[in-house]
């Protein structure tokens, strides 16, 4: 199966894999360290390649890639069951998606357009044009945030979706590369980092990276073992429920986790696992 991430790889080389480990590990004790605990697992399409997610009004939203395999979802969270579904055009790689009012605002990979839906019915509305890739949305509550796979977060206009600014995130002054899928979290941005376990929990003022979680042995060795799985990325959050989701591409579960300070969790063993 082509994906994402063999794709990016063969262009950039295995230089860029080892590189973006280094610059996703943490610099040093003095940012703090998360685990997390399990707290409930629901089912997940075990073939999608998720781009996407957010959690609204009761329900997931999922965003899915792959040209010819792209769409966007809405998703009962407790069964996984398809509610609603719109298939994007096969030449686009579909990818980041975020709602604002009434309208789902979705992103495309290397196309440089994206695309604009109602979000009760998800016909489509309007695009929009943006410069460099597109990775991944978030909203706070008057801008909304995009990566584009570089250390950089932009910020959107939600009403004209032109850009109005950008802050580079770092960690002890170094640039943290690969930002993925995003989601806002108590006035945080919570950042998959691309290609790792890792999330990073970054201060949108500054770009500074406050925290990082570490979701390694997540999804377990036996659902790997099961079918062809891809890089940890998708996270969505509950506000009113304060719930904590993350799925992955092609995994088979999502999951309701607790984050936990590493000198309080369990010990989990670090591994790192290959693309391909």
């Amino acid at each position: 199966m082509v994906r994402r991430a063999s794709m990016r790889a063969g262009v950039w080389g295995g230089a860029l894999a080892i590189c973006a480990l280094m610059l996703a590990a943490p610099a040093g004790a003095a940012t703090p360290q998360y685990g997390y605990r399990v707290v409930r697992t629901y089912p997940h399409g075990r073939g999608d390649f998720t781009e996407g997610l957010f959690y609204q009004d009761g329900y997931l939203y999922e965003s899915t890639g792959l040209e010819g395999h792209s769409a966007i979802r809405k998703e009962k969270l407790e069964t996984g069951e398809v509610l609603q579904s719109r298939e994007i055009a096969p030449q686009y790689f579909g990818e980041g998606i975020v709602a604002w009012k009434n309208r789902l605002i979705e992103l495309t990979w290397q196309s440089h357009v994206g695309f604009v839906y109602d979000l009760a019915t998800m016909a489509p509305l309007s695009e929009f044009h943006y410069t460099g890739e597109g990775w991944a949305l978030t909203k706070d509550d008057h801008r909304l945030i995009m990566s584009d796979g570089t250390s950089e977060l932009r910020f959107l206009d939600p009403e004209t979706l032109q850009e109005t600014g950008r802050i580079r995130v770092t960690d002890e002054g170094r640039p943290i590369d690969n930002l993925n899928e995003l989601e806002y979290v108590k006035g945080e941005v919570f950042a998959n980092i691309w290609q790792t376990d890792r999330i990073a929990r970054i201060d949108p003022k500054t770009g500074k990276v406050l925290g990082w979680i570490d979701l390694s042995g997540l999804l377990s060795a036996e659902d790997r073992a099961a079918g062809p799985v891809d890089v940890l990325n998708g996270v969505a959050y509950d506000s009113k429920r304060d719930r904590l989701f993350v799925t992955g591409k092609l995994w088979p579960k999502l999951f309701e986790i607790k984050l936990v300070r590493k000198d309080q969790a369990v010990p989990t063993h670090r591994r790192r696992h290959a693309h391909g």
